[in-house]
């Protein structure tokens, strides 16, 4: 057997993640850095930064519609639902992080979300999918990070 390659081992263990290793200490730390999250980026809703992607944003339209965190008078497609609660998550510098340096639940909520709410109605997902996704999404930051040259530099370099 060759041996296997780094992206081949990585897809194979993140296309086996499923919701029953979910651990009751992951969910509930997940559901910590979910609420941490949504608070952190709804303070972030009243930045400058955020509000002039909010009205950038506003030229896309779509039949697919997701929620923009502190505005109830408008959706955006999911792509710039995430991008702009991704934004707000970001723009006060509160978020989550790890060292070296990323912020993972601000990349990976808002992507979550905004996907979630473009389901069909009959195809919603529970919230124990919607905490699988998101624990699948920091293990792929986490494992893209432990790969990274770049990341691995970083502490030298500051």
């Amino acid at each position: 057997f060759p041996s296997q390659t780094v992206t081949g081992n990585f897809a194979k263990v993140i296309h086996g993640l499923n919701a029953s290793q979910l651990t009751d200490q992951v969910i509930q730390r997940s559901k910590r850095m979910i609420l941490d999250t949504l608070g952190v980026g709804l303070l972030g809703t009243s930045t400058e930064v955020c509000d002039k992607v909010t009205q950038y944003s506003k030229i896309y339209s779509s039949d697919l519609s997701s929620t923009i965190w502190g505005h109830l008078d408008f959706r955006l497609p999911p792509l710039y639902a995430a991008f702009v609660n991704g934004v707000a998550v970001h723009s006060m510098d509160f978020d989550d992080t790890w060292h070296p340096a990323t912020h993972p639940s601000g990349a990976v909520l808002p992507a979550v979300i905004a996907l979630s709410e473009a389901f069909p109605q009959k195809k919603k997902i529970s919230g124990l999918d919607l905490l699988l996704a998101f624990n699948v999404g920091i293990e792929v930051q986490g494992r893209l990070l432990r790969f990274s040259r770049e990341a691995r530099n970083i502490p030298k370099r500051y």
